[in-house]
């Protein structure tokens, strides 16, 4: 196996005996096969959509399937096994499409003809002959971009299922999935031809954020400053984890009146601060925070978990007996729920001992999102002209528990009190409970939400942008940003594509990044790694 997607590859270069997730060179294999046959399968979507041919069953798929090998989220094999034949029949039934309509009868040999092997060992040895190193092209710095836009194809399309779930969708998004996937297999495009495609990554990107936030809006409401306990009731529990809210409304309905209490873990912390989802009464706090402690923090809890997206690590150490999932998640031996018929959790928790008094350690406050921020624009405008405040830091991004994180907790520590804090994304969990004070009632450390409302904070800062008369990169504004997986890679490549520059990116910068890449990176869009906390400030401030 070969996989370096994620921050946390093995000694900065790549994971070859075993994933640092927990993923098995069986697994590894086994995604790669599927990835190949994606791209098969969007060489004959590219060409259907020039002939008119959209077909929805396969858009649906190929995002659902990409999703599946984003780190953490699916280490089944029994389901890859499913996904790679249902991609070669869509496959074959799309041809046939295509052909009717007058497109192409003849596809090159390779990822859009190849059949797979119908044992689960046959299929392991072809997996292991198409993995990421496989891929056309001799350049180190083409096969460098390949992999960017592969890793940001795969956050993109999580994006994406997280909207569809809610009901919005976008022809642009598939279309952009395909041809990215479909190019993969080429060897007829430049280094320039891959920075562009990469940038149309980014623009997919955004749009995908931007579906995902009407359907979290829409449906759930504006978030709004919502204070949230830090701890627990004494009663039942269930504690779900992730970043699907369709999941929690779902709890929350079928868990009304039975004397359970529903808790928030990682980023599902952000829901808290939607109307719709405020009104349960016994939706009550978060237990636990720091990405790097989940094991024990899961062990530690006395009721049922539900985790609805990647956002553990090596699954199988967990207390499995209390762990559900749900969405694409799928870990062998870990009930699996496709259906939000959530009864088996509920019975477990009413099983368990559940919470035997109550505790609260401390509250945050969440729900600072583009609405809430906004609605006070002109008080922010008038402390930014008066001097009150200073600077402006987005301190998003992704936790882990690789060694150098601790710099963003030191970052936030050091900030000057005359300087803002957003925050958003796991990152947060380094610094979300510290009391910052405020500048003028407006708090210094706000929590915009989970990684995705990236997209609610480049809406901040556009509408300072326009009300000051700038551009947003004359803004005094500094985005810090932690990344761990392919979320984060299409997060800043949307931030790429909308022109963003000065990122200060870390703890450690992806090894998919050739030497030439990177410096492409930083001559374009002046991206930096992070240094030390104090001598960044610094640097930015003076």
């Amino acid at each position: 196996m070969f996989c370096y997607q994620c921050e946390q590859t093995a000694k900065g270069t790549g994971c070859t005996v075993q994933g640092v997730c927990g993923k098995s060179p069986e697994i590894a294999a086994l995604q790669d096969l599927l990835l190949y046959s994606l791209m098969g399968l969007s060489q004959v979507a590219v060409e259907g959509r020039k002939v008119g041919v959209s077909d929805n069953d396969v858009n649906v798929f190929t995002v659902k399937a990409a999703f599946s090998t984003l780190t953490n989220v699916d280490f089944d094999p029994d389901r890859f096994m499913g996904l790679i034949r249902q991609s070669t029949t869509l496959r074959e039934k799309l041809k046939t499409q295509v052909e009717s309509a007058g497109g192409s009868a003849s596809w090159p040999d390779g990822s859009a003809t190849f059949q797979h092997k119908t044992s689960l060992d046959d299929l392991i040895k072809q997996g292991e002959k198409v993995g990421i190193t496989s891929y056309p092209g001799d350049d180190s710095d083409i096969l460098s971009l390949k992999h960017t836009v592969l890793y940001g194809i795969k956050g993109v399309s999580a994006y994406a299922d997280h909207a569809l779930i809610l009901g919005q969708e976008d022809d642009s998004v598939y279309a952009y999935v395909h041809e990215g996937l479909a190019a993969i297999q080429r060897d007829d495009l430049g280094v320039d031809d891959w920075v562009k495609m990469a940038l149309r990554c980014g623009e997919a990107a955004y749009k995908a954020m931007e579906l995902l936030d009407a359907g979290n809006t829409n449906t759930y409401g504006h978030p709004v400053p919502t204070k949230v306990p830090l701890g627990y009731k004494k009663g039942k529990a269930i504690l779900v984890s992730g970043h699907d809210l369709k999941d929690l409304e779902e709890l929350l309905k079928q868990t009304q009146g039975k004397g359970i209490n529903i808790y928030t873990h990682g980023e599902m912390l952000a829901a808290h601060g939607y109307p719709k989802l405020k009104k349960y009464s016994h939706f009550y706090g978060q237990f636990g925070t720091a990405w790097q402690k989940q094991i024990k923090e899961f062990a530690d809890f006395p009721g049922a978990i539900l985790m609805t997206t990647n956002c553990i690590q090596r699954p199988q150490n967990v207390y499995k007996d209390n762990l559900f999932t749900s969405g694409m998640v799928g870990w062998p031996g870990i009930p699996h729920i496709s259906d939000l018929n959530f009864q088996p959790v509920i019975d477990r928790a009413l099983e368990l001992p559940g919470f035997d008094e109550d505790y609260v350690k401390r509250e945050v406050t969440v729900g600072f999102a583009r609405n809430a921020v906004l609605s006070v624009a002109d008080k922010v405008i008038e402390a930014v002209k008066s001097g009150d405040i200073r600077h402006f830091f987005l301190v998003a991004g992704c936790d882990g528990a690789k060694p150098g994180r601790n710099y963003y907790t030191e970052f936030v520590e050091k900030v000057p009190k005359d300087c803002i804090v957003l925050t958003l994304a796991c990152g947060k969990y380094r610094f979300f409970d510290k009391d910052l004070g405020n500048i003028g009632g407006i708090p210094r450390l706000l929590d915009a939400g989970q990684c995705n409302d990236a997209y609610s904070a480049v809406q901040i800062a556009s509408a300072l942008a326009k009300a000051f008369d700038v551009e947003v990169n004359e803004l005094p504004l500094s985005l810090i940003i932690s990344w761990y997986e392919q979320k984060a890679v299409c997060v800043l490549l949307a931030l790429l594509h909308l022109g963003i520059k000065g990122i200060r990116l870390g703890p450690s910068l992806p090894a998919f990044l050739t030497p030439n890449v990177l410096n492409t990176l930083v001559k374009n869009f002046d991206i930096k790694p992070i240094s030390s906390a104090a001598e960044d400030l610094k640097a930015i401030l003076g």
